[in-house]
């Protein structure tokens, strides 16, 4: 009986999603011992663990392992060399947000290494790195899955695939992409009851841990951006950037220049009065506010910021931190097909990290 087939893994990130894909790899190595998953490269920022021969790994405590491990990473060039070298069929699973990680996916797929990557910026920088990765993937055979770039362990992207690859026509996708922003218009402006202030809302959001460290990360609007961007993208919409349609930042302007999120913080209550009036001109009209993105193909316009909902309205009547997306379409008429459920998260993250793996391992064996 021949031995199984062996597929290499490689691991730059090891934060609160790292973490959870880790244990979630633990998992399907145990559960499906075909092809034989062999830990082979994985690193921090600080940190590395690999082996020049590339021997295993062990996953039992491979963070801890990492923690105390003597040796730097690897120069993210010399990274991919190591992986290309290797005796065996490579993915290379990015849990970073970095874009220097990003600008090398091309490279890493031409040379045969298949990516899976909850990290958006590689498919909503610069339009060129889009088609060079999609172009790379494509004359090397190597496989790139993005799942959990937006609305994490939703099925967002795999489902506008499908619509697309089997012939749909898209014509408008609607929702609220955000965890962040959805918790704080939840908590604002709900459906039912008064709210809170918007500054405690926020302060509220970012000691549960929804925020960035800095909330004027979340604030800005350019997260959201980046998730329509990757959504035009794959609906046909040759988007060049996320800072190429109309963006609501919801930073006061007297707040831009803070040097740091504790002293936005601090001065953000003098500003509630802005947001207070915004409400209060929705519920005259019989409406909640919520914070939405949307792109319409036919007009080719992509938007994010403020809109007003009736409080019956799927996006108006979301809980806690989830997400909702709303694909309109030729087949599916004027009942949109809807896709909703927490949005962020480093389990659910994960997961949708460790489905795209399992995608390519269906593929590559």
């Amino acid at each position: 009986m021949s031995a199984p087939k062996q597929v290499f893994i490689a691991i730059i990130g090891a934060g609160g999603v790292g973490k959870a894909f880790i244990n979630q790899l633990q998992t399907l190595a145990a559960r499906k011992p075909s092809p034989k998953l062999t830990l082979a490269y994985i690193a921090t920022s600080r940190k590395a663990l690999y082996n020049e021969d590339y021997s295993a790994i062990g996953l039992e405590n491979v963070t801890d392992t990492l923690a105390a491990s003597p040796k730097a990473p690897l120069a993210l060039a010399k990274v991919i060399d190591y992986l290309a070298a290797a005796p065996a069929t490579v993915v290379l699973v990015d849990n970073t947000s970095s874009q220097d990680v990003a600008e090398l996916y091309p490279v890493a797929l031409s040379r045969g290494v298949s990516i899976v990557t909850p990290n958006k910026k590689g498919f909503s920088g610069s339009y060129k790195l889009w088609q060079d990765i999609f172009s790379a993937a494509e004359s090397s055979g190597a496989c790139v899955y993005h799942e959990s770039s937006v609305g994490a362990g939703l099925p967002v992207i795999s489902t506008l695939k499908d619509l697309v690859e089997t012939g749909d026509k898209v014509t408008k996708i609607e929702g609220v992409f955000s965890g962040t922003m959805s918790f704080l218009f939840n908590s604002f402006a709900p459906t039912e009851g008064q709210g809170g202030k918007w500054s405690d809302e926020v302060k509220k959001a970012k000691s549960l841990g929804y925020t960035e460290p800095d909330p004027r990360d979340d604030l800005n609007g350019l997260d959201v951006a980046r998730k329509l961007t990757i959504l035009a993208r794959l609906a046909g919409l040759p988007v060049e950037s996320p800072t190429a349609f109309p963006v609501q930042s919801l930073i006061p302007t007297e707040l831009e220049s803070c040097t740091s999120g504790d002293e936005f913080l601090e001065k953000l209550p003098a500003f509630d009065q802005q947001m207070e009036e915004t409400k209060a001109a929705a519920e005259k009209a019989g409406k909640v506010v919520r914070f939405v993105g949307s792109i319409d193909t036919a007009s080719k316009q992509v938007k994010v910021g403020l809109e007003e909902f009736d409080r019956s309205h799927p996006i108006a009547a979301l809980k806690g931190s989830d997400n909702i997306i709303s694909f309109y379409t030729e087949r599916y008429g004027s009942n949109p097909l809807i896709i909703q459920g927490a949005g962020a998260g480093g389990d659910v993250t994960a997961m949708g990290v460790t489905g795209d793996l399992i995608k390519v391992l269906g593929q590559i064996v």
